[in-house]
């Protein structure tokens, strides 16, 4: 059998977020994988742009890549007590491309924030969002590292023992969807 297609998706844009350190660390606890990131970096959602151009190429590649992958790992930090505007705006623009590309799609979703709750209430928002998009999401524990400046390393390394064993366990829950 191939290996795994394994696509990350951070709600973060910022090259050194926490959550693509999180990302990184649930990449290694998945184990053996071809590894894509995806970019949300896309315009903002507007329905005259769509009438007019269509969905743009940046977010036709976005759903390909979805629906292309066994599985998906999102982790996503919390604004202000709620889904980050770049990761709201990417499902929106998704749900727009035929074929429903999260539908039954395995996806295991955790965050990292610098607060002491870890992101938790962004992330609830952020499974209520992928509800009517059908994905397949894997239960278990949250995973919502608080204090997030704390729990890496200067190497980006995980190092609290509590949050890697969360990690590993849905990651082999993912695993164990494909």
């Amino acid at each position: 059998m191939s290996k795994p297609k394994l696509l990350t998706i951070s709600g973060s844009l910022r090259k050194g977020s926490f959550n693509r350190m999180l990302l990184a660390e649930a990449v290694k606890a998945f184990g053996e994988a071809d590894v894509t990131s995806a970019d949300l970096n896309l315009p903002l959602y507007d329905g005259d742009l769509e009438d007019a151009n269509g969905v743009p190429q940046s977010v036709q590649t976005l759903a390909e890549q979805i629906k292309n992958a066994d599985a998906l790992v999102l982790s996503s930090p919390e604004y202000n007590k709620g889904i980050t505007g770049v990761l709201k705006n990417a499902l929106d623009w998704v749900s727009r491309v035929g074929g429903m590309p999260f539908k039954g799609k395995p996806t295991a979703v955790m965050s990292a924030n610098a607060g002491r709750t870890g992101g938790e209430t962004g992330q609830f928002m952020v499974l209520s969002c992928l509800t009517p998009l059908q994905a397949q999401i894997i239960a278990g524990p949250l995973l919502c590292v608080a204090g997030a400046g704390n729990e890496f390393d200067e190497a980006g390394n995980l190092t609290n023992d509590h949050y890697l064993k969360v990690l590993r366990g849905k990651m082999e829950a993912l695993r164990a969807a494909i």
